[in-house]
Protein backbone atom coordinates (compact mmCIF):
# COMPACT_ATOMS: atom_id res chain seq x y z
CA UNK A 1 0.00 0.00 0.00
CA UNK A 2 1.10 3.53 -0.65
CA UNK A 3 1.73 6.18 1.30
CA UNK A 4 -1.30 8.16 -1.16
CA UNK A 5 -3.70 5.26 -0.40
CA UNK A 6 -2.90 4.86 3.09
CA UNK A 7 -3.34 8.15 3.88
CA UNK A 8 -6.35 8.49 2.05
CA UNK A 9 -7.89 5.41 3.83
CA UNK A 10 -7.06 7.55 7.21
CA UNK A 11 -8.94 10.37 5.50
CA UNK A 12 -11.56 8.81 4.40
CA UNK A 13 -12.53 7.02 7.44
CA UNK A 14 -11.75 9.28 9.90
CA UNK A 15 -14.84 11.56 8.18
CA UNK A 16 -16.99 8.51 8.85
CA UNK A 17 -16.98 6.94 5.52
CA UNK A 18 -16.48 3.18 4.52
CA UNK A 19 -13.37 1.71 4.05
CA UNK A 20 -13.96 0.03 1.02
CA UNK A 21 -15.52 3.35 -0.72
CA UNK A 22 -11.57 4.33 -1.65
CA UNK A 23 -11.65 1.94 -4.10
CA UNK A 24 -13.06 4.12 -6.37
CA UNK A 25 -9.82 6.19 -5.99
CA UNK A 26 -6.77 6.28 -8.59
CA UNK A 27 -3.63 8.00 -8.59
CA UNK A 28 -1.93 9.11 -11.70
CA UNK A 29 1.84 10.82 -12.20
CA UNK A 30 5.19 9.94 -10.42
CA UNK A 31 7.67 11.70 -8.11
CA UNK A 32 7.51 13.38 -4.75
CA UNK A 33 7.77 17.12 -3.48
CA UNK A 34 11.33 17.28 -1.26
CA UNK A 35 10.76 16.51 2.08
CA UNK A 36 11.28 14.38 4.39
CA UNK A 37 7.85 13.62 4.78
CA UNK A 38 5.38 12.69 2.06
CA UNK A 39 3.64 15.56 1.56
CA UNK A 40 2.80 14.62 -2.39
CA UNK A 41 1.48 11.69 -0.96
CA UNK A 42 -0.32 14.14 1.64
CA UNK A 43 -1.69 16.17 -1.05
CA UNK A 44 -3.11 13.56 -3.52
CA UNK A 45 -4.60 12.33 -0.81
CA UNK A 46 -5.98 14.97 0.77
CA UNK A 47 -7.63 16.26 -2.91
CA UNK A 48 -9.04 12.11 -2.99
CA UNK A 49 -10.40 12.31 -0.16
CA UNK A 50 -12.16 15.58 -1.49
CA UNK A 51 -12.94 13.88 -4.68
CA UNK A 52 -14.49 10.83 -3.00
CA UNK A 53 -16.66 12.44 -0.81
CA UNK A 54 -17.87 13.97 -4.23
CA UNK A 55 -18.35 11.18 -5.84
CA UNK A 56 -20.38 9.83 -2.83
CA UNK A 57 -22.81 12.56 -3.34
CA UNK A 58 -23.26 11.96 -6.91
CA UNK A 59 -24.24 8.12 -6.12
CA UNK A 60 -26.63 8.95 -4.46
CA UNK A 61 -28.54 10.58 -7.57
CA UNK A 62 -26.99 8.02 -9.98
CA UNK A 63 -25.82 4.74 -10.83
CA UNK A 64 -23.06 3.88 -8.58
CA UNK A 65 -19.82 5.68 -7.65
CA UNK A 66 -18.31 7.45 -10.73
CA UNK A 67 -14.59 7.02 -10.62
CA UNK A 68 -12.40 9.58 -9.26
CA UNK A 69 -8.64 10.08 -10.42
CA UNK A 70 -6.18 12.12 -8.88
CA UNK A 71 -2.86 13.72 -10.64
CA UNK A 72 -0.11 13.35 -8.09
CA UNK A 73 2.36 15.79 -9.72
CA UNK A 74 -0.76 18.22 -10.03
CA UNK A 75 -2.13 17.87 -6.70
CA UNK A 76 1.50 18.59 -5.30
CA UNK A 77 1.62 22.10 -7.64
CA UNK A 78 -1.98 23.05 -6.46
CA UNK A 79 -0.59 22.61 -2.92
CA UNK A 80 1.88 25.36 -4.41
CA UNK A 81 0.08 28.35 -6.31
CA UNK A 82 -2.16 27.56 -8.75
CA UNK A 83 -2.29 31.08 -10.11
CA UNK A 84 -0.09 32.11 -12.85
CA UNK A 85 -0.63 36.29 -13.59
CA UNK A 86 -0.18 37.04 -17.13
CA UNK A 87 1.97 40.84 -17.17
CA UNK A 88 1.31 41.56 -13.64
CA UNK A 89 2.21 40.29 -10.22
CA UNK A 90 0.65 38.95 -6.75
CA UNK A 91 2.12 40.86 -4.07
CA UNK A 92 4.74 39.13 -1.64
CA UNK A 93 2.95 36.83 0.69
CA UNK A 94 5.04 37.26 3.59
CA UNK A 95 5.36 40.76 5.72
CA UNK A 96 9.19 41.85 5.81
CA UNK A 97 9.33 41.40 9.88
CA UNK A 98 7.57 37.42 9.56
CA UNK A 99 9.87 34.69 9.97
CA UNK A 100 12.47 32.57 11.62
CA UNK A 101 15.05 34.18 14.13
CA UNK A 102 17.50 32.94 16.58
CA UNK A 103 16.51 33.22 20.37
CA UNK A 104 19.23 32.78 23.07
CA UNK A 105 18.05 29.13 23.18
CA UNK A 106 16.64 28.08 19.84
CA UNK A 107 14.63 29.26 16.92
CA UNK A 108 11.45 30.71 16.81
CA UNK A 109 9.30 32.04 14.24
CA UNK A 110 7.14 35.24 14.33
CA UNK A 111 3.91 35.77 12.19
CA UNK A 112 3.38 39.26 11.83
CA UNK A 113 1.22 39.66 8.34
CA UNK A 114 -1.65 40.95 10.06
CA UNK A 115 -1.10 44.41 11.25
CA UNK A 116 -2.17 43.57 14.66
CA UNK A 117 -0.39 40.66 15.32
CA UNK A 118 3.35 42.67 13.78
CA UNK A 119 2.23 45.46 16.17
CA UNK A 120 2.12 42.79 19.24
CA UNK A 121 5.48 41.66 18.00
CA UNK A 122 7.13 45.08 17.46
CA UNK A 123 5.50 46.05 21.28
CA UNK A 124 7.30 43.08 23.21
CA UNK A 125 10.18 43.09 21.40
CA UNK A 126 10.39 47.28 21.91
CA UNK A 127 11.97 47.78 18.40
CA UNK A 128 10.71 49.43 14.92
CA UNK A 129 9.74 47.70 12.34
CA UNK A 130 12.96 46.70 10.75
CA UNK A 131 14.61 43.30 10.45
CA UNK A 132 17.99 43.61 11.94
CA UNK A 133 16.73 45.37 15.12
CA UNK A 134 14.33 42.29 15.31
CA UNK A 135 16.88 39.90 15.36
CA UNK A 136 19.12 41.76 17.82
CA UNK A 137 15.88 41.48 20.25
CA UNK A 138 14.70 38.07 19.52
CA UNK A 139 18.31 37.07 20.50
CA UNK A 140 18.39 38.17 24.15
CA UNK A 141 14.99 35.95 24.83
CA UNK A 142 14.74 32.60 25.49
CA UNK A 143 12.05 31.17 22.52
CA UNK A 144 9.55 30.29 25.26
CA UNK A 145 9.77 33.33 27.10
CA UNK A 146 9.37 35.41 24.02
CA UNK A 147 6.67 32.77 22.31
CA UNK A 148 4.26 33.48 25.72
CA UNK A 149 4.97 36.90 25.91
CA UNK A 150 3.87 37.45 22.01
CA UNK A 151 1.20 35.46 22.34
CA UNK A 152 -0.61 36.81 25.46
CA UNK A 153 -0.02 40.50 23.52
CA UNK A 154 -2.42 38.96 20.97
CA UNK A 155 0.25 37.72 18.63
CA UNK A 156 1.52 34.82 17.04
CA UNK A 157 4.93 33.32 17.54
CA UNK A 158 6.10 29.50 17.64
CA UNK A 159 9.21 28.29 19.36
CA UNK A 160 10.83 25.69 17.55
CA UNK A 161 10.63 22.18 19.03
CA UNK A 162 11.32 18.43 18.17
CA UNK A 163 8.68 15.83 17.12
CA UNK A 164 9.82 14.31 20.46
CA UNK A 165 9.38 18.01 22.70
CA UNK A 166 6.10 17.86 21.34
CA UNK A 167 4.95 14.61 22.07
CA UNK A 168 5.88 15.52 25.56
CA UNK A 169 3.99 18.57 25.41
CA UNK A 170 1.07 19.31 27.04
CA UNK A 171 -0.79 20.40 23.89
CA UNK A 172 0.98 17.32 21.89
CA UNK A 173 -0.65 15.24 24.47
CA UNK A 174 -3.76 16.97 23.88
CA UNK A 175 -4.14 16.39 20.15
CA UNK A 176 -2.70 12.83 20.07
CA UNK A 177 -6.00 11.60 21.86
CA UNK A 178 -8.40 13.69 19.52
CA UNK A 179 -9.78 12.34 16.47
CA UNK A 180 -8.85 13.43 12.88
CA UNK A 181 -12.70 14.65 12.89
CA UNK A 182 -15.02 15.36 15.73
CA UNK A 183 -18.36 14.69 13.70
CA UNK A 184 -21.85 15.55 15.46
CA UNK A 185 -24.69 14.48 13.64
CA UNK A 186 -27.17 17.59 14.02
CA UNK A 187 -31.18 18.43 12.99
CA UNK A 188 -33.36 16.81 11.69
CA UNK A 189 -34.65 19.85 9.13
CA UNK A 190 -36.26 19.64 5.94
CA UNK A 191 -34.82 16.61 4.05
CA UNK A 192 -33.80 18.04 0.47
CA UNK A 193 -34.34 17.02 -2.89
CA UNK A 194 -32.31 18.48 -5.73
CA UNK A 195 -30.77 16.72 -8.85
CA UNK A 196 -27.08 16.53 -8.31
CA UNK A 197 -25.97 17.06 -11.74
CA UNK A 198 -23.37 15.05 -12.16
CA UNK A 199 -21.17 18.06 -14.43
CA UNK A 200 -22.03 20.73 -10.99
CA UNK A 201 -23.06 18.52 -8.06
CA UNK A 202 -23.26 21.68 -5.71
CA UNK A 203 -25.09 23.73 -8.31
CA UNK A 204 -28.18 25.19 -5.63
CA UNK A 205 -26.05 24.93 -2.50
CA UNK A 206 -25.49 27.96 -0.84
CA UNK A 207 -21.84 28.29 1.20
CA UNK A 208 -20.84 30.81 4.01
CA UNK A 209 -17.38 31.37 4.28
CA UNK A 210 -16.13 32.82 7.26
CA UNK A 211 -12.46 31.58 6.71
CA UNK A 212 -9.23 33.30 5.82
CA UNK A 213 -5.71 32.23 5.25
CA UNK A 214 -5.40 29.28 4.35
CA UNK A 215 -7.19 26.29 4.96
CA UNK A 216 -10.70 27.51 4.73
CA UNK A 217 -10.58 29.47 1.28
CA UNK A 218 -8.64 26.18 0.02
CA UNK A 219 -11.76 24.57 0.81
CA UNK A 220 -14.35 27.02 -0.59
CA UNK A 221 -12.68 27.24 -3.44
CA UNK A 222 -12.44 23.24 -4.08
CA UNK A 223 -16.66 23.30 -3.04
CA UNK A 224 -17.15 26.50 -5.57
CA UNK A 225 -15.44 24.51 -8.31
CA UNK A 226 -18.00 21.92 -8.19
CA UNK A 227 -20.93 24.34 -8.68
CA UNK A 228 -21.45 26.00 -4.76
CA UNK A 229 -22.75 29.30 -4.29
CA UNK A 230 -19.65 30.90 -2.05
CA UNK A 231 -20.14 34.31 -0.05
CA UNK A 232 -17.12 35.23 1.94
CA UNK A 233 -17.34 37.51 4.42
CA UNK A 234 -14.58 39.78 5.95
CA UNK A 235 -14.34 42.63 8.39
CA UNK A 236 -13.95 45.98 6.84
CA UNK A 237 -10.26 46.56 7.80
CA UNK A 238 -9.16 42.93 6.47
CA UNK A 239 -6.88 42.27 3.57
CA UNK A 240 -4.55 39.62 2.26
CA UNK A 241 -3.30 40.16 -1.05
CA UNK A 242 -0.59 37.64 -1.29
CA UNK A 243 -3.04 35.48 -0.96
CA UNK A 244 -6.76 37.04 -2.23
CA UNK A 245 -5.85 36.59 -6.11
CA UNK A 246 -5.24 32.61 -5.33
CA UNK A 247 -8.33 31.38 -3.31
CA UNK A 248 -11.10 33.78 -4.07
CA UNK A 249 -11.69 31.92 -7.41
CA UNK A 250 -15.42 30.87 -8.15
CA UNK A 251 -17.12 32.90 -4.92
CA UNK A 252 -18.50 36.43 -4.13
CA UNK A 253 -17.28 38.74 -1.26
CA UNK A 254 -18.43 41.20 1.03
CA UNK A 255 -17.80 42.67 4.05
CA UNK A 256 -19.45 42.60 7.85
CA UNK A 257 -18.02 44.00 11.06
CA UNK A 258 -19.67 41.33 13.09
CA UNK A 259 -18.94 43.12 16.29
CA UNK A 260 -21.90 45.88 15.39
CA UNK A 261 -25.50 44.55 16.27
CA UNK A 262 -27.12 45.03 12.99
CA UNK A 263 -24.54 43.85 11.03
CA UNK A 264 -24.29 40.60 12.90
CA UNK A 265 -27.99 40.28 12.50
CA UNK A 266 -27.48 40.40 8.51
CA UNK A 267 -24.60 37.89 9.20
CA UNK A 268 -27.58 35.53 11.35
CA UNK A 269 -30.05 36.26 8.17
CA UNK A 270 -27.34 34.72 5.87
CA UNK A 271 -26.98 31.93 7.93
CA UNK A 272 -30.61 30.91 8.21
CA UNK A 273 -30.39 30.92 4.70
CA UNK A 274 -27.32 29.12 4.08
CA UNK A 275 -26.68 25.09 3.28
CA UNK A 276 -23.35 25.49 4.78
CA UNK A 277 -21.24 27.19 7.33
CA UNK A 278 -17.20 26.83 7.35
CA UNK A 279 -15.06 28.93 9.48
CA UNK A 280 -11.74 28.72 10.82
CA UNK A 281 -11.95 31.81 13.90
CA UNK A 282 -10.39 30.68 17.09
CA UNK A 283 -12.59 27.58 18.42
CA UNK A 284 -14.03 30.93 21.04
CA UNK A 285 -14.46 33.28 18.76
CA UNK A 286 -17.86 32.91 17.56
CA UNK A 287 -18.82 32.10 20.37
CA UNK A 288 -17.71 35.43 22.06
CA UNK A 289 -19.61 37.20 19.03
CA UNK A 290 -23.02 35.12 20.59
CA UNK A 291 -22.74 32.69 17.58
CA UNK A 292 -21.69 29.33 19.70
CA UNK A 293 -23.10 26.36 17.97
CA UNK A 294 -25.97 26.00 20.01
CA UNK A 295 -27.11 29.05 18.78
CA UNK A 296 -25.92 28.39 15.12
CA UNK A 297 -27.95 25.33 15.26
CA UNK A 298 -31.15 27.25 16.29
CA UNK A 299 -30.87 29.52 13.13
CA UNK A 300 -30.78 26.30 11.29
CA UNK A 301 -30.91 22.87 12.64
CA UNK A 302 -29.67 21.08 9.50
CA UNK A 303 -26.84 23.35 9.29
CA UNK A 304 -23.15 21.48 7.85
CA UNK A 305 -20.69 23.06 10.00
CA UNK A 306 -17.87 22.57 9.55
CA UNK A 307 -14.71 24.52 11.77
CA UNK A 308 -10.85 24.40 11.63
CA UNK A 309 -8.88 25.75 14.14
CA UNK A 310 -4.55 25.37 14.57
CA UNK A 311 -3.49 23.49 17.87
CA UNK A 312 -6.53 21.30 18.45
CA UNK A 313 -10.05 21.50 20.19
CA UNK A 314 -8.53 20.41 23.50
CA UNK A 315 -5.79 20.78 25.25
CA UNK A 316 -4.10 24.09 26.93
CA UNK A 317 -3.42 25.83 23.64
CA UNK A 318 -7.43 24.95 22.22
CA UNK A 319 -7.44 28.91 21.39
CA UNK A 320 -4.65 29.75 20.75
CA UNK A 321 -4.05 31.42 17.47
CA UNK A 322 -1.77 30.22 14.97
CA UNK A 323 -0.75 29.41 11.19
CA UNK A 324 0.41 27.05 9.39
CA UNK A 325 3.94 28.28 9.68
CA UNK A 326 3.42 27.98 13.16
CA UNK A 327 2.50 25.03 13.79
CA UNK A 328 5.20 23.18 11.26
CA UNK A 329 7.70 24.41 14.07
CA UNK A 330 5.55 23.92 17.08
CA UNK A 331 5.34 20.20 16.27
CA UNK A 332 8.72 18.86 15.03
CA UNK A 333 7.66 19.45 11.03
CA UNK A 334 10.35 21.93 11.03
CA UNK A 335 12.80 20.61 13.26
CA UNK A 336 13.28 17.32 11.72
CA UNK A 337 13.79 18.87 7.97
CA UNK A 338 16.84 21.01 9.61
CA UNK A 339 18.46 17.61 10.94
CA UNK A 340 17.57 15.51 7.90
CA UNK A 341 18.76 18.08 5.63
CA UNK A 342 21.81 19.04 7.96
CA UNK A 343 21.09 22.41 7.77
CA UNK A 344 21.85 25.18 10.31
CA UNK A 345 17.98 26.85 10.28
CA UNK A 346 14.51 25.76 10.09
CA UNK A 347 13.59 23.95 7.93
CA UNK A 348 9.33 23.61 6.89
CA UNK A 349 7.77 21.54 4.65
CA UNK A 350 8.38 22.65 0.74
CA UNK A 351 4.64 23.95 1.06
CA UNK A 352 1.91 25.41 3.13
CA UNK A 353 0.92 21.23 3.41
CA UNK A 354 -1.31 21.16 6.57
CA UNK A 355 -3.50 24.25 5.13
CA UNK A 356 -4.09 22.82 2.17
CA UNK A 357 -4.73 19.40 3.57
CA UNK A 358 -6.83 20.58 5.71
CA UNK A 359 -9.02 22.47 3.21
CA UNK A 360 -9.40 19.38 0.99
CA UNK A 361 -10.42 17.93 3.96
CA UNK A 362 -12.86 20.59 5.37
CA UNK A 363 -14.50 20.45 1.71
CA UNK A 364 -14.78 16.29 1.80
CA UNK A 365 -16.80 16.79 5.34
CA UNK A 366 -19.03 19.25 3.36
CA UNK A 367 -19.50 17.15 1.15
CA UNK A 368 -20.11 14.31 3.23
CA UNK A 369 -22.35 16.58 5.20
CA UNK A 370 -24.44 17.14 2.55
CA UNK A 371 -24.99 13.61 1.63
CA UNK A 372 -25.61 12.64 4.81
CA UNK A 373 -28.66 15.33 4.60
CA UNK A 374 -29.59 14.28 1.48
CA UNK A 375 -30.10 11.08 3.23
CA UNK A 376 -31.45 11.82 6.71
CA UNK A 377 -32.46 15.27 6.54
CA UNK A 378 -29.77 15.79 8.62
CA UNK A 379 -27.26 18.42 9.70
CA UNK A 380 -23.28 17.75 10.75
CA UNK A 381 -20.61 19.83 12.29
CA UNK A 382 -16.96 18.31 11.80
CA UNK A 383 -14.17 19.99 13.24
CA UNK A 384 -10.28 19.31 12.57
CA UNK A 385 -7.03 21.67 13.47
CA UNK A 386 -3.82 21.99 11.65
CA UNK A 387 -2.42 19.86 14.43
CA UNK A 388 -3.92 16.82 14.09
CA UNK A 389 -3.23 17.01 10.69
CA UNK A 390 0.48 17.02 11.28
CA UNK A 391 0.14 14.49 13.72
CA UNK A 392 -0.97 12.08 10.50
CA UNK A 393 1.97 13.90 8.59
CA UNK A 394 4.64 13.13 10.71
CA UNK A 395 3.94 9.17 10.36
CA UNK A 396 4.71 9.03 6.66
CA UNK A 397 8.05 9.53 5.87
CA UNK A 398 8.54 10.28 2.02
CA UNK A 399 9.81 7.44 -0.23
CA UNK A 400 13.18 8.31 -1.54
CA UNK A 401 12.60 6.15 -4.77
CA UNK A 402 9.97 8.57 -5.79
CA UNK A 403 12.32 10.74 -7.36
CA UNK A 404 11.77 14.50 -7.86
CA UNK A 405 8.84 15.93 -9.40
CA UNK A 406 9.21 17.13 -12.75
CA UNK A 407 9.02 20.95 -13.41
CA UNK A 408 5.71 22.77 -14.48
CA UNK A 409 5.17 23.01 -18.32
CA UNK A 410 2.94 24.46 -20.33
CA UNK A 411 0.59 21.98 -20.75
CA UNK A 412 -0.05 22.01 -16.99
CA UNK A 413 -1.66 25.31 -17.43
CA UNK A 414 -5.81 24.68 -18.34
CA UNK A 415 -6.56 26.71 -21.57
CA UNK A 416 -8.94 29.60 -20.47
CA UNK A 417 -7.19 32.75 -19.61
CA UNK A 418 -9.05 33.96 -16.42
CA UNK A 419 -10.27 37.57 -16.66
CA UNK A 420 -9.51 38.52 -12.49
CA UNK A 421 -9.51 41.58 -10.53
CA UNK A 422 -5.72 42.47 -10.90
CA UNK A 423 -5.72 41.61 -14.71
CA UNK A 424 -5.54 37.94 -16.87
CA UNK A 425 -3.88 35.09 -15.48
CA UNK A 426 -3.36 30.92 -16.47
CA UNK A 427 -5.05 28.90 -13.89
CA UNK A 428 -2.99 25.03 -13.66
CA UNK A 429 -5.45 22.04 -14.69
CA UNK A 430 -7.25 21.08 -12.51
CA UNK A 431 -5.94 18.28 -10.23
CA UNK A 432 -8.87 15.83 -10.39
CA UNK A 433 -11.63 14.58 -12.11
CA UNK A 434 -14.45 12.97 -10.81
CA UNK A 435 -16.01 10.60 -13.44
CA UNK A 436 -15.36 12.43 -16.71
CA UNK A 437 -15.46 15.96 -15.26
CA UNK A 438 -12.65 17.69 -13.38
CA UNK A 439 -13.03 21.21 -11.45
CA UNK A 440 -14.67 24.09 -13.24
CA UNK A 441 -15.61 27.94 -11.68
CA UNK A 442 -18.01 29.83 -13.00
CA UNK A 443 -16.68 32.96 -11.62
CA UNK A 444 -12.95 34.06 -11.58
CA UNK A 445 -10.84 35.39 -8.80
CA UNK A 446 -11.86 38.45 -7.42
CA UNK A 447 -10.48 41.18 -4.73
CA UNK A 448 -12.21 41.51 -1.05
CA UNK A 449 -15.88 43.25 -0.63
CA UNK A 450 -16.91 43.68 -4.08
CA UNK A 451 -20.14 42.09 -3.43
CA UNK A 452 -23.41 42.37 -1.15
CA UNK A 453 -23.63 40.63 2.16
CA UNK A 454 -26.55 38.90 0.23
CA UNK A 455 -27.41 35.92 -1.68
Amino acid sequence: MTSATALLSQFWTGLGGAANDTRHVGFTGSGALPSVFAVTDLAAAAIGAAGLAAAELLALRHDGFPPVTVDRRLASLWFGTSLRPQGWTIPPPWDPIAGDYRAADRWIRLHTNAPAHRAAALAVLGVEAEKDAVAKAVSGWQADALETAVVERGGCAAAMLSSEEWSAHPQGQAVGTEPLFHLTRTGPGAQPDWPVPPDRPLRGIRILDLTRVLAGPVATRFLAGLGADVLRIDPPWWEEPGIVPEVTLGKRCARLDLRDQAQRARLEDLLAQADVLVHGYRSDALTRLGLDAARRRTIRSDLIDVALDAYGWTGPWAARRGFDSLVQMSTGLAESGMRAFGRDRPTPLPVQALDHAAGYLMAAAVLRGIAERLRLGTGLEARTSLARIAAVLTAHPTDPALGPIQPEKPIDLAPAVEMTAWGPARRLQSPVAIGRFPLCWDKPAVGLGGSEPAW
